[in-house]
Formats: structure tokens, sequence, C-alpha cells
């Protein structure tokens, strides 16, 4: 799972959209799209844990300091005010997203621990990036990127504890298998997101952290 997780990491990267955040190159509208888009897939997430809290491949991997879900929230009301949700929809990949996460968790709890693994080790890890380049480009230091602010002491140590757990969960070498595949698929299902995302988002050359006025990405 970690190689798969790995070479799918760096194509993450090298994605239009992601290239282009991290490089200063899109304004402050483009990272509130994004922010709006994961609400979607971290609430479908973070329901699904709800239902599996006792299964025994997804219960030990869940943590309270991981879920985003409130620090979304709060992001998008700095982001977008008070009345964030009104008019709110998700883009065409987030809705492929979201299906596959409740497809999951009702049919196939061990390829939710794949979601699972691949989303929040990757915004405990990568996304403190995105954290740094919020603050220095958008002025968002705290409300606003919250969501990449974990109550975590010490992430290093606790990714090594997450994998740990998840090395010793009763899987077979064909469940093993099948999983890494399914971590494979959410960068797929990611990068589609990013996809989506670059359509509404055009690069301009690196500024002052001054971005446009919010307007509601994949909204009616």
């Amino acid at each position: 799972m970690r190689i798969a997780k790995r070479a799918e990491h760096e194509n993450t990267r090298q994605s239009p959209f992601m290239a282009d955040l991290l490089d200063g190159r899109l304004k402050a509208e483009a990272f509130a799209a994004l922010s709006r888009q994961l609400w979607f897939i971290y609430r479908e997430l973070e329901d699904a844990a709800e239902s599996l809290a006792n299964h025994h491949l997804v219960g030990p991997l869940l943590d309270p300091a991981l879920l985003r879900v409130p620090a979304l929230e709060r992001d998008l009301a700095h982001l977008d005010g008070p009345h964030w949700a009104q008019g709110l929809v998700p883009l065409p990949a987030t809705r492929r997203y979201c299906a596959r996460v409740r497809e999951v968790a009702r049919a196939w709890p061990a390829g939710y621990a794949a979601h699972h693994y691949t989303r929040y080790m990757g915004d405990l890890a990568g996304g403190q990036i995105v954290r740094v380049l919020a603050a220095k480009t958008w002025g968002h230091t705290h409300e606003g990127a919250l969501f990449y602010h974990f109550d975590i002491r010490n992430p290093s140590a606790y990714r090594r504890r997450y994998r740990a757990t998840l090395d010793a969960l009763p899987m077979s070498e064909d469940e093993t298998h099948r999983v890494a595949r399914e971590v494979t698929h959410v960068f797929h299902l990611n990068n589609m997101l990013f996809h989506d995302l670059a359509e509404l988002h055009a690069p301009t050359e690196p500024s002052n952290g001054a971005g446009t006025s919010p307007t509601r990405t994949g909204s009616s």
C-alpha cells in the first residue's frame, strides 16, 4: 500500500491544478474551491466511519484527532461567510469520489481502510505543504486553512504508529493486494477532482497573495 501511495502521490503533485496551486499561480478562490469540494468527501468519509467504528479492519484506524469536517466547516465559514453551504454542490468528480466511498463502506470495509489511509495520512504529511502555502500566499494562518492543522504533537511518529496498526490488520495477502489497488484508485479519483478544478481555475503569475472575492465552485 505504501509503495502504491508513493507512486501515485507523485502523479498527484504533478497534476496541473496542484502544480499551479503549489507554485502560487492560482488565486485564493481556487484554494477555497478545493476546500468546498473536500467538505463533501470528508463528510462522506466521516459519516461512514461512524457506521464502521466497531469493524475489526476499520475501528483500529479511527481517531477523533484525524476528523476534518469540523475544521473544514470553520474554514468555509471564514472563506464564504455564515451561509457557505447554501447552493454548494459537488463537482462531477466529487460525486464519483463520494459514491465510491459509500460503496466500499457498505460492501467492502477493507476498501474503506484504503481510503482512510490515503486521505488522512496524505493530509498529515503532504497537506502540510499546502498549510504553509495558504499562510504565505493568502494569509490563511488559522481560519481558512484549519483543515491542514492537526492537533497531533508529532505527526511523523503518529504516521509510524498508524502504519504499524495498518500492517497488523488481519488481511490475507490477496486482500492486501486488492486494498493496494484501491489506494491507486483513490489517487485516480483525487486527480479527477483536480482535473475538474483545473477546468474552472486558470493559473496566473505569482502575486502578493491577493485573491478574488469568493464564488461558488460548482454552484448553480
